[in-house]
């Protein structure tokens, strides 16, 4: 069946950090004079925030407990500026993203909060790179929920069987992205996820703009 759509998780999949994010987070930290936060405590935190507009709720989770002066707030400014400017694009994406273009609608679903995610994204240039531009801090869902692929599918005007998904995260986007009836294409790099048996096809991320297009051709 010829697909109609195409849509992408950001990190990790489009666009990769130059520095490691446990470095970020402990630069953040540092910066605000906080205490010591484990990138693995901050993961679990932002699993529970997904639809928040800030990272503020997730910092002040973390911070719950702990004898400081550091406001969420700043904690959450300074991890923000240093995500976004270590993040930049895949090498060559822009051009597969174009290409891609002319031929399905695409689309764009990332679990995080608004501010943090659209500074991404403004940062990468990519605020009319989609058809569909969605961030689950205004959603009623994040990833791996339906609702969230539900209103991606209805912002591109689809439906789930001609929509493929590509992203690296196994749950939130292979599992979430096939239990919503998506065709999930996982993205794998050196220290990620293993291949999951549920995609419906992979994708080395070194690779992505020269086989995405055959890839998708395929399903």
């Amino acid at each position: 069946m010829t697909l109609d759509a195409v849509a992408f998780d950001l990190d990790e999949t489009l666009a990769v950090p130059t520095r490691d994010r446990e470095t970020l987070l402990s630069e953040a930290v540092e910066a605000t004079d906080a205490p010591s936060l484990t990138r693995q405590a901050y993961l679990d935190a932002h699993r529970e925030h997904l639809t928040a507009e800030t990272r503020e709720p997730i910092f002040e989770a973390l911070l719950a407990g702990h004898d400081t002066e550091t406001s969420p707030e700043d904690l959450a400014t300074a991890y923000r500026e240093r995500v976004t400017g270590a993040l930049v694009p895949v090498a060559g994406v822009e051009r597969l993203l174009d290409d891609l273009r002319r031929t399905y609608r695409l689309g764009l679903l990332t679990n995080g909060p608004v501010v943090a995610q659209h500074d991404k994204i403004r940062a990468l240039g990519w605020t009319d790179a989609f058809d569909a531009l969605l961030v689950t801090g205004s959603l009623e869902a994040g990833k791996p929920d339906a609702r969230a692929f539900e209103t991606l599918l209805a912002e591109l005007g689809t439906t789930a069987e001609r929509t493929a998904y590509v992203g690296d995260d196994v749950e939130a986007d292979v599992a979430g992205a096939a239990a919503a009836g998506l065709k999930p294409v996982q993205v794998c790099y050196p220290g990620g996820p293993d291949p999951d048996p549920r995609a419906a096809a992979h994708v080395e991320r070194d690779s992505l703009v020269a086989d995405l297009a055959d890839v998708l051709a395929a399903l």
